[in-house]
Parts: structure tokens; sequence; C-alpha cells
């Protein structure tokens, strides 16, 4: 079965369009094909402080893949663009090559230790609800 998944895309090391435009031709390849593609917005970081901004994009994309399957294979792809961590210690935010946030599953609600659909600060983040306006059917969430 197939499912419709709304990913979010951030990085603020290194080639930051690079790393995001890979990050994108690995989903294509790993989770399915990406029908739909915010801009790419250039933000401040959040959560922490750093001297590098973020640009950051969400793709729409179907896949096949579970929500489990999904959070494995979005892990993947950041260590294989380079991320070595989730967060650093304590649990604070810090500079990345990639990060990869599961937005949205189909009309989905999880609620596990490790895997929160839809992702529980999205409606916070401006620098995720721009670009998924951008691409959602009628820009209403």
């Amino acid at each position: 079965m197939e499912h419709t998944v709304y990913l979010g895309l951030g990085s603020n090391q290194g080639n930051r369009m690079e790393k995001l435009d890979q990050a994108c031709q690995k989903i294509n390849k790993l989770i399915g094909p990406i029908v739909r593609q915010s801009a790419y917005y250039d933000t401040e970081p959040w959560g922490f402080q750093s001297e590098n901004t973020f640009l950051n994009a969400v793709v729409c994309c179907h896949t096949t893949l579970s929500p489990r399957q999904l959070l494995r294979a979005t892990q993947r792809i950041e260590r294989q663009l380079g991320r070595s961590q989730k967060t650093g210690p304590g649990g604070i935010y810090h500079d990345r090559p990639i990060d990869i946030d599961i937005l949205l599953y189909d009309d989905l609600h999880v609620d596990e230790p490790d895997l929160i659909i839809p992702h529980p600060r999205m409606f916070i983040r401006s620098f995720v609800m721009e670009p998924l306006r951008e691409i959602y059917p009628g820009g209403d969430i």
C-alpha cells in the first residue's frame, strides 16, 4: 500500500544546498518518489545558538514503508550524509550537515518514545510550516 509522507529537511553545515539535493536523491531511492518539493528557505537556528544559518525545505513523497521503516530510512540517509548524532550532550540541538524529520504520514498518529507523528513541534516552527504550506494541498494544515 502506498502512503503519502511529508519530510522536513534542514542543513547548516558545509554546502547546505548540496546536502539538501543529496538528501532528496536518497529519499527518491530509499523511501519513494518525491512528488512535491518546496523552495529552499534560509532560516536562523531554532533551539540553540550558532553562527550558521539553516537551509530548510519540505518534500512530499509516496512510500510503501511503514512508519518505523521510514524512520530507519531517514536516519540511514542522515548517517550517509555525515550526521553522527541526533542531538548533542543533554539533548541540546547543534549544527548538523543534514536533518530529516517525519512531519506527516497520511492521517496517522503515532506516539512512541522515539517516533511521534505528526511531528510534535512542527506547528511552532515557521521554518517547517512555511515550506509545508507551500506544497500541502490547499495550503491549509
